[in-house]
């Protein structure tokens, strides 16, 4: 049976009645053995291949296993924050507080003395699974006779909600719900502090990020040959790469909730904010690969080649390689070409050389400019970079040097290509051509400008897409190539 421990003595007779917390959904709006095995995947992916083994041993087994071997942040954790509030007003007036959990009992306790509220700790012992039954037989246990309150958030807590003397919730879930009104319990208090589901699914998605997916449209529209089934060929592409994309996304939030939790900015994040749970992700991933693979499937092979290497190295960057230096922004450049390649190859569209070296400059510079930026913001805020990159503060000069450089050979590799004799046939007018060359000049030139003055979004592409200077850019340069036809 789990050990109780406890801080003060039990409660008398005459004290007000004690409260009892649960963790997971409830004072965390997390699953924190979920954010565990996150973390160990992050810190220690090795160790995955022994998460059958504690398994086998029993759910309180994993729970200590994977507790012992990483150790999750617990300052910088989703607390509710409506409900810590309450808490601590309850605390203020005297009244006896304990966290009852089916976490494990290393993590609870440093929650509790994170929190400095609590009187006492129940929690799983690496024997015993302290949830629903098991947790309402410790606590009568501890309370032979007494009332007590409960505050929960899911099914496993109905049986403590139904002995409780006011049972209260906490962003519970539509099943407990439904139980409680099949029950007839009323529920004396709610704590809500989570945001609305279709909009944290829509921020986990990272819809602006399906923008960069307009890139394999570039081989159609530079070749001149659109048509309708190309046009509905590309169009179901780049819904597989969204799809593929979002997944990797999502994949990348869960491997960096820990880190993500103490930025400044990425801590809102709807998993890093406990506003959507781990599994819900996971869920998403494997909905969107799913059907991203077997669209690419029906469009051809050769696509799904692409969107599988395309796959296959965001999820090792997400794994490990975003933490090598100057390796990351080389891959994030490539990534880019790679879409332009995959378009060509659903349509059958020849990409020219010209066209995948000045994506590669161009991309790399814009790679650049967002580390650049991220170390550039963390300086202004006197913080260390704590994201494992591998990049430091006093990097920004040659980040900088190495960013305009591959933006200015980008437009290098742009007027070669108006120079050479492959565009006459293209454009009656290729001359025309050069008028796009100081539009690119000046949009590069001001994006860095901006990064260096600090005014620029971490993400360029999200910056870019709502700039207006960059929009009226864009809109000039498809002018000038519509000119040039």
């Amino acid at each position: 049976m789990t050990q109780i421990e406890v801080d003060l003595p039990t409660p008398s007779a005459t004290a007000d009645r004690p409260l009892f917390v649960d963790l997971d959904g409830t004072l965390v709006k997390s699953d924190t053995l979920f954010d565990s095995v996150l973390l160990l995947a992050r810190e220690r992916p090795a160790l995955l291949l022994s998460l059958p083994k504690w398994l086998a041993a029993g759910k309180a087994s994993l729970k200590a296993h994977v507790s012992e071997s990483v150790s999750l942040d617990v300052g910088h954790l989703p607390y509710n924050r409506e409900l810590l509030t309450y808490l601590r007003q309850q605390q203020a007036e005297g009244r006896p507080l304990y966290l009852a959990t089916g976490a494990d009992t290393r993590l609870a306790h440093r929650i509790a003395k994170h929190l400095a509220i609590f009187s006492g700790v129940f929690a799983s012992d690496g024997v015993t699974n302290l949830t629903s039954h098991n947790k309402l037989e410790g606590l009568r246990r501890f309370l032979p006779e007494g009332e007590f309150d409960y505050i929960g958030n899911a099914v496993p807590d109905l049986p403590l909600l139904l002995n409780s003397t006011e049972p209260m919730v906490a962003n519970p879930d539509s099943s407990l719900r439904a139980s409680l009104r099949l029950k007839q319990v009323h529920v004396v208090r709610e704590f809500q502090d989570r945001a609305a589901p279709v909009k944290s699914f829509l921020r986990a998605i990272r819809l602006h990020q399906w923008s960069k997916n307009v890139l394999l449209f570039v081989p159609l529209l530079l070749s001149h040959a659109i048509h309708a089934k190309a046009l509905e060929r590309t169009s179901l592409a780049f819904l597989c790469f969204s799809l593929c994309a979002s997944a990797t996304y999502i994949v990348n939030d869960l491997l960096d909730l820990d880190p993500d939790r103490r930025h400044p900015r990425k801590r809102h994040r709807p998993f890093a904010a406990g506003d959507l749970s781990a599994f819900t992700g996971l869920s998403i991933v494997g909905i969107f690969l799913a059907a991203g693979f077997f669209s690419a499937w029906w469009l051809s092979i050769n696509f799904l080649g692409w969107l599988l290497g395309y796959f296959v190295t965001t999820l090792a960057y997400s794994l490990a390689l975003k933490r090598l230096v100057l390796v990351d922004v080389l891959l994030l450049s490539g990534l880019y070409t790679v879409r332009m390649l995959a378009g060509a190859a659903v349509t059958g569209t020849t990409i020219s050389p010209w066209l995948a070296g000045f994506s590669l400059f161009l991309f790399l510079s814009l790679a650049m400019v967002k580390r650049f930026s991220e170390l550039q913001n963390l300086r202004a805020t006197s913080h260390v970079p704590e994201n494992g990159r591998g990049y430091l503060l006093q990097d920004i000069e040659q980040i900088r040097s190495f960013g305009t450089a591959s933006a200015y050979a980008s437009v290098v590799v742009f007027t070669l290509y108006i120079s050479g004799h492959d565009i006459a046939s293209l454009y009656s007018h290729p001359h025309r051509m050069w008028l796009i060359t100081p539009l690119l000049i000046l949009w590069v030139s001001r994006f860095w400008l901006l990064a260096s003055r600090g005014e620029l979004n971490e993400d360029p592409v999200v910056f870019a897409l709502t700039d207006r200077t960059s929009v009226v850019i864009g809109a000039g340069i498809v002018g000038v190539a519509l000119f040039s036809l």
